[in-house]
């Protein structure tokens, strides 16, 4: 997580996005002895979803990107735990309710603190969706449709932040 030249599986050009939308995953599925083909499947959709929400994000963002790779683990750890296509859903809008906000700050050692924040975040998020629980339409930035509510998350990191990523810029340049 601080630039070390050590080879990992990359996501949007990011290997802590890349290790974010992997290792949980695997780790679900191995711990929960989960064919190799679930893992397979639950990978290509955490990175999938991952890649989906970063392309509205822009190149930089303010919003941290374990915000984004951590919605694809939760989307495969929910996958895994035999979720359908409204439960991995349900997921994703917990999600996006939780953490939204989380500034990048500059890749570092750090990032892992942030990264096991996400993650927690996504188990707590599968294991609430598989339960029927989600965060609703009447609450926040979530929306019933979840392309809105992903929608809504892209706006807030690629528009509303970029106040955000200025004052970051300005903090870390004049310490």
């Amino acid at each position: 997580m601080g630039g070390a030249l050590i080879p990992v599986m990359s996501n949007s050009g990011s290997g802590n996005q890349g290790i974010c939308a992997t290792n949980p995953v695997a780790v679900y599925a191995m711990e929960n002895e989960n064919t190799e083909e679930e893992l397979i499947r639950a990978l290509a959709l955490s990175h999938l979803t991952a890649i989906y929400i970063k392309q509205s994000l822009g190149k930089l963002s303010a919003l941290c990107g374990c915000v984004v790779a951590s919605i694809g683990s939760s989307c495969g750890i929910t996958y895994l735990m035999g979720g359908d296509f409204e439960r991995v859903c349900r997921a994703v809008k917990n999600m996006i309710a939780n953490l939204t906000g989380m500034i990048c700050d500059g890749a570092k050692p750090s990032c892992a603190l942030k990264i096991s924040s996400g993650v927690s975040t996504a188990v707590l998020s599968a294991l609430l969706s598989m339960e029927g629980k989600c965060v609703t339409s009447a609450e926040g930035i979530i929306d019933d449709d979840v392309d809105k509510s992903i929608h809504n998350l892209t706006s807030i990191g690629a528009d509303a932040m970029q106040a955000t990523d200025n004052m970051v810029l300005n903090i870390m340049t004049n310490k």
